[in-house]
């Protein structure tokens, strides 16, 4: 019986697949169910340019210790008047024409964004 006990390795040179995480499908893909959401962090909107078709309901969530408002620049006419969010709050509006709308936050008047909606 021509066996060689103590040999069952070749030195190491076979290893087993690479383990990588698979965060590209799914965590790419998270992108569009975002695509109507704002967020409020580190005394910025984000994204500070949104593109929405009309009909669309976007949703300010304010992420920041400090309270915030979504307001529309003054003499824009525009309809956003959300009250002082504090930290997990949200505001939301549904735009129903085309447009851009200018906002920012009345606390914080260096918080400027824009929804920009489209037919």
């Amino acid at each position: 019986m021509p066996g060689t006990p103590g040999t069952s390795g070749t030195g190491g040179t076979v290893s087993p697949p690479p383990i990588t995480p698979s965060t590209s499908p799914t965590g790419q893909s998270s992108a569009p169910a975002a695509a109507n959401a704002v967020t409020i962090k580190n005394f910025a909107f984000s994204p500070a340019k949104l593109k929405v078709k009309a009909g669309t309901k976007v949703t300010w969530t304010n992420t920041d210790p400090d309270t915030h408002t979504v307001t529309s620049k003054q003499g824009s006419g525009g309809p956003l008047k959300s009250p002082g969010l504090a930290t997990n709050d949200t505001y939301s509006y549904t735009f129903t024409k085309p447009g851009t709308y200018a906002y920012y936050c009345t606390i914080h008047p260096f918080m400027t964004a824009t929804v920009e909606v489209t037919p």
